[in-house]
């Protein structure tokens, strides 16, 4: 018997703008705002509308009654490449109302009135730049794996849940590759890394961790590396390597030669069967 509920959820939503006339709008969004796709409907258009790769999509419908009556309404749009994106409007001459800044909310933004007179915020989380220290001389990276209570302790200290015993233990014993960081002078485990996979076709770096008080001292880098290195020496010829993280981390894994992709994912959920 199948207890599982199934419950709605909403995966897309595309703002509906009331124009006074839907092939300018939509002209202008692709020509000027750069908005990759457009469509129209009808002969003169009615409706239409604009997209860009897939992850935000606007429509367009002709009443320049509403139209008229809603100036001055916004959409927010969050972007990757905000200062590119910036210099690019410039460049297009978009009718910038709001220069970009950084925001307290913690977002770089800029706001540009198009032809309807609607405001239109692009935004990017900002990210604060901080200067790497150097590598720590007492540090040693050394390819072996962590106990559960040094992993229990190093989830903890940056904020993250900790698993059960029992599934660290799992981690632990199936990883490929594990790596850690250790301080010499305490003896204390600082970091550490894991590769999963099943060492034919794809593999998953997981939980490169690094204690608060031992980051930006380039010794995730180093723990990366170490896996990197072991990769191109043992690794599968032409398995995947993959990864989850925020955008905040997008740089720092790209410098290993990841890129971001488009993907889909769930999470197991476990089934009482009578």
């Amino acid at each position: 018997m199948n207890n599982t509920v199934s419950k709605p959820s909403i995966i897309h939503a595309e703002p509906v703008l009331a124009v006074a006339d839907v092939s300018a709008t939509v002209n202008y969004y692709h020509e000027i705002l750069g908005f990759p796709d457009k469509w129209t409907w009808g002969e003169p258009p009615n409706h239409g509308g604009v997209s860009w790769n897939g992850g935000a999509f606007l429509q367009f419908s002709l009443d320049a009654a509403i139209a008229q009556r809603v100036k001055g309404e916004s959409v927010w749009l969050n972007v990757k490449e905000v200062e590119k994106l910036y210099e690019s409007h410039r460049k297009n001459k978009a009718d910038i109302v709001i220069a970009l800044v950084q925001r307290p909310w913690g977002f770089m933004e800029y706001t540009v009135r198009d032809v309807n007179g609607y405001y239109v915020t692009f935004a990017e989380r900002a990210t604060v730049q901080r200067t790497k220290g150097q590598f720590p001389s007492s540090i040693v990276i050394t390819s072996k794996s962590p106990t559960v209570d040094q992993l229990r302790q190093l989830a903890e200290s940056v904020g993250w849940q900790p698993s059960t015993n029992a599934a660290m233990i799992q981690q632990i014993n199936t990883a490929v590759y594990t790596v850690v960081a250790e301080d010499n002078d305490s003896g204390e485990m600082i970091g550490c890394g894991f590769l999963m996979g099943d060492h034919r076709s794809f593999y998953y770096v997981k939980d490169v961790i690094v204690h608060p008080a031992w980051q930006h001292k380039q010794i995730g880098t180093a723990l990366m590396q170490h896996i990197m290195r072991w990769l191109e020496v043992y690794g599968a010829e032409s398995a995947t390597v993959g990864l989850f993280t925020g955008d905040h981390l997008a740089s720092f894994y790209r410098q290993f030669g990841f890129t971001q992709a488009c993907g889909m994912y769930t999470s197991v959920k476990r089934r009482i069967v009578t």
